[in-house]
């Protein structure tokens, strides 16, 4: 698994997702270089609508591949305020820049430390094998 990569800055959730901490309590999510990979080329994704107020583990959204339908899961609470409008017609972007453009929505956290409960990029390395 060393050409996946797993940025430090990020924090990671045990179902494949990414939080890159912003400006103003916003977090910016999207599903790591292992969830795509295993994924497949992807060809559809579906996302909460802006205003959607999530809690931990709710189903929110999901990424459809050539291999597969998954279930993506807000990995904090709080309120959608963002989502990428390029995913609409260019959904590999997830394969190509999971990081990047190929970032799935934005979140205001109900609590902005609880993103200290995620696991940090060697946490998440460890866990994968």
């Amino acid at each position: 698994m060393s050409d996946l990569d797993y940025p430090s800055d990020l924090r990671y959730t045990s179902d494949h997702e990414w939080v890159r901490v912003g400006e103003d309590g916003v977090v910016r999510i999207g599903i790591t270089s292992f969830a795509q990979d295993a994924l497949g080329d992807v060809v559809y994704v579906s996302l909460p609508a802006v205003g959607d107020t999530l809690a931990p583990g709710d189903s929110c959204g999901e990424v459809e591949s050539t291999k597969s339908v998954s279930d993506v899961y807000a990995p904090l609470a709080g309120e959608v305020t963002a989502t990428n409008a390029a995913l609409d017609g260019s959904p590999e972007l997830i394969n190509s820049d999971p990081y990047g453009e190929g970032w799935m929505f934005e979140l205001r956290l109900a609590d902005a430390s609880s993103v200290d409960a995620l696991m940090d990029s060697a946490a998440y390395t460890a866990s994968l094998s």
